[in-house]
């Protein structure tokens, strides 16, 4: 399962969420049932980032979303947010990327 987080930071606060990133994304990529994550930025508005991660079972995501981790860094970024997260769970159905 793929999740694809739509986070819209306030200009003062981008520099903020990527150093605290920084100290966290090993952590997330590691939680069990994470099969990895990305961060993307927009290239036209750098306030607004994505978070693409893959989760073996949505039980995972669950799992994550529950976790003592979630719970101490979703209350950090969530008050630099200029608009509401935006969330998708999504199914691949082609990856014509080759490794």
């Amino acid at each position: 399962m793929i999740r694809i987080v739509k986070l819209t930071f306030k200009s003062e606060h981008v520099s903020d969420f990527l150093t605290h990133f920084e100290t966290v994304k090993e952590k997330i990529n590691d939680f069990p049932g994470c099969d990895g994550m990305k961060l993307l930025q927009d290239q036209s508005n750098e306030n607004i980032f994505f978070t693409y991660s893959k989760w073996k079972e949505e039980a995972d995501l669950d799992n994550y979303r529950k976790s003592e981790l979630f719970g101490s860094i979703w209350p950090t970024v969530k008050k630099w947010f200029d608009e509401r997260a935006e969330a998708w769970s999504v199914d691949e159905k082609f990856n014509g990327f080759h490794i």
